[in-house]
């Protein structure tokens, strides 16, 4: 049983509800213009590197005729994604070494992927298992605008946590996390590169602002609420990462501190007090032709 992705790099309701968000229905127009793909085909779809299934969820309600397949090597997130994606066919696998036959799919397609993997591992299993003009998708995040509220402000207390964190923390390492960065120029000369053809790229702006009127007041605790996980699925690796230099009293603390302040930032919200804070990510897409 492999949770190494879930329990020491980003926890599964991190990955889940802030990835629901990113994929909501009100976005999907601009990602079904960047893949190009028919809605009315019957294709088979392979997402690569699924976390809990958010982006498989997505793809089966955008291109209902479609079968949605979605492999991940964590057995955390593939028990998650099953349990709430249910129509959504999960697989544990690796990315590298993807347990399928050659040319099955139409489409393949990653988020946040890329830049874990070395590319010739990544593309050329993409390659293998898609058939002759299958359409390769990979989507990166790109940097964007994060405006917290000033009741998330850290204390003496918190301050002191997190530095003392940032001392002992070798995750990024231990984990290879991001080893393989490209900038917005090489990576679809990576995927030219690797054996695909046609390459062409995009970019989907989504903005998540609590406080504009165009979202609906569940989608907007949504979004308080998104944050919150990860705040508490960071605290929570914590422990998991570098035990011997923190007590469970001191991570509880902390989670009792973060809590309270996404409290009071939903009672704002409730009330009508506007904070403006908002989180607008970009994400570059790369389409290529097998």
């Amino acid at each position: 049983m492999n949770t190494i992705w879930s329990k020491y790099v980003q926890g599964t309701r991190t990955l889940y509800f802030s990835r629901r968000l990113r994929f909501d229905d009100l976005f999907s127009e601009q990602y079904r213009r960047l893949f190009d793909l028919d809605v009315n085909k019957e294709l088979k779809i392979l997402e690569i590197g699924c976390g809990p299934g958010a982006l498989a969820g997505a793809l089966h309600r955008w291109y209902p005729h479609a079968e949605i397949t979605a492999v991940d090597r964590d057995s955390e997130f593939i028990r998650f994604a099953t349990e709430h994606e249910p129509e959504v066919n999960f697989v544990e696998g690796d990315a590298t070494a993807l347990p399928f036959e050659n040319d099955t799919f139409d489409v393949t397609i990653s988020n946040t992927v890329a830049e874990h993997i070395e590319p010739s591992k990544f593309y050329s299993e993409q390659v293998r298992v898609l058939k002759p003009d299958g359409v390769c998708l990979v989507l990166s995040s790109r940097k964007g605008i994060n405006i917290n509220p000033k009741c998330i402000t850290f204390n003496e207390y918190e301050q002191q946590f997190w530095k003392k964190a940032e001392q002992y923390n070798d995750s990024m390492n231990r984990f290879a996390v991001c080893k393989y960065p490209m900038s917005e120029a090489e990576m679809p000369a990576a995927m030219a590169e690797y054996g695909f053809s046609n390459v062409s790229t995009g970019f989907a702006t989504v903005d998540l602002t609590p406080d504009n009127p165009r979202f609906s007041a569940s989608l907007a605790l949504d979004m308080i609420n998104a944050n919150r996980y990860s705040a508490l699925d960071s605290i929570e690796s914590v422990l998991h990462t570098m035990p011997e230099h923190f007590t469970t009293q001191e991570v509880e603390e902390m989670k009792r501190l973060a809590n309270a302040k996404y409290d009071t930032r939903t009672e704002q919200y409730k009330r009508g007090e506007k904070q403006w804070d908002t989180n607008v990510s970009i994400i570059m897409v790369i389409r290529g032709i097998k």
